[in-house]
């Protein structure tokens, strides 16, 4: 948890909170299903919540706003967010029903009503749109701006472009150039110093 004040110094009591019952909720969970791989639910607020707040570091999306997170499994970056962005709507989709049993009990157990789940793959949600989606690590660029861009509505009110924001690591110059999109790459370990974060990257493409 002091990982992240470490960066974050606005939260309210009440995020504070939800942030800390994270770990224990994640611990309980993942012994029934598990959605974070053993050497990693140890480093849960390095590895996956900071590493999902990276999005609000670069992002800020307005209160209203609607976001689909594609592939959230356990719920990353999806629930991070939702507690970060207390007024924007979530709505995390995932083909596996039983990661979002867990997302779902996540969320009830912190108290987030600014999120929903869907048991589907993206392309087969049709007629909504949503502001931006996100995802983290679930496929390759081409194959995630296939899926997102149908959901995005076009222009924006906010700081960026709608469009997808994405978390990748490695070295991304084959995956964007396949791709064939225009990508916006921020360096995580820019953003937070942690050693964890370099060769990771956020990737930004609008329609």
């Amino acid at each position: 948890m002091d990982i992240l004040l470490k960066y974050f110094a606005d939260f309210t009591p009440a995020q504070i909170d939800q942030f800390r019952a994270l770990e224990a909720l994640y611990k309980d969970w993942n012994e029934k299903i598990n959605v974070i791989s053993r050497k990693d639910i140890d480093s849960l607020y390095l590895k996956h919540v900071l590493h999902s707040l990276s999005i609000a570091a670069i992002l800020e999306f307005k209160d209203g706003a609607d976001v689909i997170d594609i592939g959230t499994g356990g719920g990353f970056p999806g629930i991070p967010l939702a507690i970060f962005f207390p007024n924007v709507r979530f709505h995390l989709v995932d083909s596996i029903a039983k990661k979002l049993k867990v997302v779902a009990g996540v969320a009830e157990s912190v108290g987030l009503t600014n999120v929903t789940t869907q048991h589907t793959r993206a392309e087969e949600i049709k007629d909504r749109k949503f502001d931006f989606a996100v995802s983290r690590a679930v496929a390759p660029l081409k194959d995630l701006w296939k899926w997102a861009s149908p959901l995005v509505r076009k222009g924006s009110d906010m700081e960026l472009r709608n469009g997808l924001v994405c978390l990748k690591g490695g070295d991304l110059a084959q995956e964007i150039s396949e791709s064939g999109v225009r990508a916006r790459i921020a360096p995580i370990d820019e953003i937070f110093a942690e050693e964890y974060f370099k060769e990771k990257y956020l990737l930004h493409v609008t329609r």
